[in-house]
């Protein structure tokens, strides 16, 4: 489901064999989402999953992500 002025998306997708999903073409065009991007996964067991773009982050909650992002390339 599209609505005409490409704010909303909605579709299904299916999760792949390795845990993968397939964001939408139409998904990403609405966020400038490219190749290489990162998404925030956040869970809830009764609330259900989110994908957030990292640049839609509270700015404290972007640099915890950034720290840990620099550590795992240290390693």
């Amino acid at each position: 489901m599209k609505k005409k002025n490409d704010r909303y998306f909605m579709s299904a997708v299916k999760i792949g064999p390795k845990g993968q999903i397939v964001i939408p073409k139409e998904a990403r065009d609405i966020f400038g989402l490219e190749p290489g991007d990162s998404l925030v996964l956040m869970a809830d067991a009764k609330k259900g999953i989110a994908l957030q773009t990292m640049e839609s982050l509270n700015p404290m909650l972007r640099m915890i992500f950034d720290k840990q992002s620099s550590e795992e390339e240290e390693e």
